[in-house]
């Protein structure tokens, strides 16, 4: 892939694609850049019927990601209108994530602020090291969060706690982050890649479709009554019931065997 900036990598071992935030230096602080590279690896990563997963993460074991990278704000979020431009060219890259199809996985080590929240938020699951700090310090800087980012919060850790998490601005250390649903598991650094290992693990052996299925249908049940595409969730019922995928889940059933899936 050719990129806009090394700052962020997009890479390939097996069924699995890693997304990861290059900029250790800055705590893996995203700028412009770094969001347009991941449109392309998103986009890549989703035509590949090879990968079946996403996992992000940030470079060194500081930092997954520290939110946006705040020298960029004297020159690109000076006021509203710049800050409306820079929302406009990171957009792409922000709604890539968040429209990717297969299951993602966010392995958290270390500070997951901010943005970077947003970020692990818009995974499937988080997975995160003992030692993590997750929160958002926006009223630090007067910023206001978009209605999608708080809605996501929301329907994590329910209004008190995003609440709580939005207006106090503090740290939420990685053992309450799980109790209030804001993680799905925390281990230690040391088991970080085996936990995360066990998800992917999982889901290369799983139907894609089932599992695709399973995503958009969550999506949808969270979006306001108005807004839900039942069309959409109608027509990947029927298309998992026509797939080879099915013929073959039952098949492997009746032979005692592990099913081998293929996406069709």
């Amino acid at each position: 892939m050719d990129l806009p900036t090394e700052k962020m990598i997009g890479k390939k071992i097996g069924g699995v694609g890693h997304m990861i935030f290059n900029q250790p230096e800055k705590r893996n602080a995203t700028s412009l850049e770094m969001w347009q590279a991941a449109k392309i690896i998103l986009d890549d990563f989703a035509a590949d019927p090879n990968i079946r997963c996403l996992v992000l993460s940030g470079a060194g074991d500081k930092s997954f990601v520290a939110g946006a990278d705040i020298s960029q704000f004297e020159k690109s979020r000076s006021d509203a209108n710049a800050a409306a431009e820079y929302e406009r060219i990171s957009a792409e890259g922000k709604q890539a994530l968040n429209d990717f199809s297969k299951p993602i996985i966010a392995k958290i080590q270390g500070f997951c602020l901010g943005g970077g929240l947003v970020v692990a938020m818009a995974a499937d699951f988080r997975i995160c090291s003992d030692d993590s700090q997750l929160g958002v310090p926006a009223a630090r800087l007067s910023i206001a969060y978009s209605y999608d980012a708080i809605r996501r919060l929301c329907s994590l850790v329910g209004p008190s706690y995003a609440k709580d998490i939005l207006i106090t601005a503090r740290r939420i250390q990685a053992n309450e982050a799980l109790r209030i649903g804001l993680v799905n598991r925390v281990v230690t650094a040391a088991d970080l890649d085996m936990a995360v290992a066990e998800y992917t693990d999982a889901i290369e052996e799983n139907a894609p479709l089932s599992m695709h299925a399973s995503k958009l249908t969550v999506t949808e049940i969270l979006k306001d009554s108005k807004d839900r595409d039942m069309a959409a969730i109608d027509e990947i019922g029927r298309i998992c019931f026509d797939s080879n995928d099915f013929k073959e889940g039952r098949t492997a059933f009746m032979e005692k065997r592990k099913p081998v899936f293929t996406g069709t």
